[in-house]
């Protein structure tokens, strides 16, 4: 049903009191949008009933720069690349700390040391070995 512009203003109407989506409130009203959002995209010729339908269905929103960036991130393809650099770096840094522990003297040579152990035995070592220099 049509309505004038004298009962849309009207408040009294049952129908105009729902029609308006910022009379919805909340979020419904940020769902809903409003009719000017729409923006009327140019038929097909030929493209019938279809084409004019599309015509009513507002363009998809712009997506701010991070949220892009979820999306990208959120994608299988990247998931498996960013787990292969995280293996790699893990490697490389396991291999550094395997390095380290070969220079460090312990009693038992093959002793199984902590990656804080051997932080803290590497600074004791060299404490010392700086000690020795200045003697």
């Amino acid at each position: 049903m049509m309505l004038s512009p004298d009962q849309a203003a009207d408040s009294d109407h049952p129908s105009s009191a729902h029609s308006d989506p910022e009379s919805l409130g909340g979020a419904d009203a940020k769902v809903l949008g409003s009719v000017s959002d729409l923006e009327p995209v140019e038929e097909a010729e030929g493209a019938g009933k279809a084409g004019a339908r599309a015509g009513l269905y507002p363009h998809p929103p712009q997506l701010s720069r991070e949220e892009k960036r979820r999306r990208r991130r959120a994608t299988a393809k990247y998931r498996s690349a960013h787990a292969t650099r995280e293996r790699i770096r893990v490697e490389a840094f396991n291999l550094a700390f395997a390095e380290l522990r070969k220079l460090l003297p312990t009693l038992p040579p093959d002793k199984k040391l902590s990656k804080i152990e051997i932080l803290r035995l590497a600074i004791c070592y060299i404490s010392y070995l700086n000690h020795v220099l200045d003697v």
